[in-house]
C-alpha cells in the first residue's frame, strides 16, 4: 500500500510520485486508484490499487548493487537476431518494470553497439533504459541522476573502442 507522497515505479513509464488516491466508478464497480505523477514527463497515470502489476516500490540498496553487478558482467551472448525481433523482445522486458530486466536490455544494447550499429529504435531504447535505471537509482540513493548515468556508462567504458 502506498501513501500520498510516496515514490513508486510505473512499468513502462518510470518513477512517479503518488499525488492522490481516488475512488472512481467504472462499469458499475467502485474502484480505488493511485494517481501517480510520472517524474520524467509530468504525465498523470491512474493505477488501480488492487492491481497485481500496477506499480511497485523502489529498489533497495542491495538491489542497486545487483543491477550494477549485472551491468558489469559482459560475459554474455549478444543476440544477433534481426533488429525488429530484438526490439520486440526488449520491449516485453521493459514493460515488466523490473529494474533487472531493464538492466539486461541496457547491457545487451551496449554490448551490441560495440559490434555493430544500432537501429534508430534500439538507440532510443538504450537511452530510455539508461534513463529509467538512473531515475530510480538516483531517488533510491539520493544521488543526482547525472552521477548515476556516469556510473552506468562507466560499466561499459572499457568495452569502447
Amino acid at each position: 500500500m502506498f501513501n500520498i507522497g510516496d515514490y513508486a515505479v510505473c512499468p513502462g513509464h518510470g518513477v512517479g510520485q503518488v499525488v492522490d488516491i481516488e475512488e472512481r466508478e467504472l462499469g458499475g464497480t467502485t474502484t480505488k486508484f493511485y494517481i501517480v505523477k510520472v517524474m520524467a514527463n509530468g504525465m498523470k497515470v491512474m493505477v488501480p490499487i488492487n492491481s497485481e502489476d500496477g506499480i511497485r516500490a523502489l529498489v533497495s540498496e542491495q538491489e542497486v548493487e545487483g543491477v550494477f553487478g549485472l551491468l558489469k558482467d559482459h560475459d554474455v551472448d549478444v543476440d544477433n537476431s534481426t533488429w525488429n525481433r530484438r526490439y520486440r523482445e526488449y520491449m516485453l522486458k521493459l514493460k515488466t518494470g523490473s529494474l533487472f530486466e531493464i538492466a539486461e536490455v541496457l547491457r545487451a544494447l551496449f554490448l551490441l553497439k560495440e559490434k555493430k550499429n544500432l537501429s534508430f529504435g534500439e538507440k532510443k531504447m538504450l537511452d530510455q533504459c539508461k534513463d529509467l535505471i538512473a531515475q530510480e537509482i538516483s531517488i533510491t540513493g539520493g544521488v543526482e541522476t547525472s552521477m548515476v548515468i556516469q556510473d552506468i556508462e562507466s560499466c561499459f567504458s572499457h568495452t569502447a573502442q
